[in-house]
């Protein structure tokens, strides 16, 4: 796992990922009411993990290094989608030994900065790991409901054909979900 420039020596032993849409409830007269969908907020991904060894404690200060940074910056784990984070929390979560250190960590998702980014993924990477390259050029559409590809080609001025290859994570074509995000360009 990677946050800017600092890479655990290895990943953290636990991981999740909290996802969440916002809803809105409208009353109506004679006791009936509509749901709005408001959209999704942002992910917030939380972990734990340890250091182990004679620098577990410098490893931890590195981290927190990192914390004290402040900004966004590009979260990469080798399953979580990778995301521009801002480090919210890192907890030291027992008495520091020289040799072990237990911690958690809470990043939470800008989605803002995805505007205009591609990520491709190339196998084979350090140990086997998925590596991650940015595109700048590249353009996401994120899908809302009646969505289809072959209205997103046409909206975009592509051939289904184009569309599909831009987007070899749709693994159905006939099959997108709201909220996904379509590479158009």
């Amino acid at each position: 796992m990677r946050y800017k420039s600092y890479t655990w020596p290895h990943n953290p032993r636990v991981y999740s990922i909290d996802y969440e849409r916002k809803m809105a409830v409208h009353k109506t007269p004679f006791g009936l009411f509509r749901l709005q969908d408001l959209g999704r907020t942002n992910r917030i991904m939380e972990g734990e993990g340890e250091f182990v060894g004679p620098d577990a404690y410098s490893q931890f200060g590195q981290l927190a290094n990192m914390f004290y940074n402040g900004g966004p910056g590009l979260l990469i784990h080798p399953l979580w989608q990778a995301a521009n984070a801002y480090f919210v929390s890192l907890r030291l979560e027992q008495e520091p030994r020289p040799d072990f250190v237990r911690y958690s960590f809470t990043f939470w998702e800008d989605d803002s900065w995805y505007t205009g980014l591609a990520v491709r993924q190339n196998q084979g990477g350090a140990g086997g790991q998925t590596a991650q390259e940015w595109e700048p050029s590249a353009v996401y559409h994120r899908v809302v409901s009646g969505d289809t590809l072959w209205a997103l080609a046409g909206q975009y001025g592509l051939s289904l054909d184009e569309l599909v290859a831009l987007n070899p994570q749709i693994k159905n074509p006939n099959l997108i979900r709201v909220g996904e995000e379509v590479r158009v360009r």
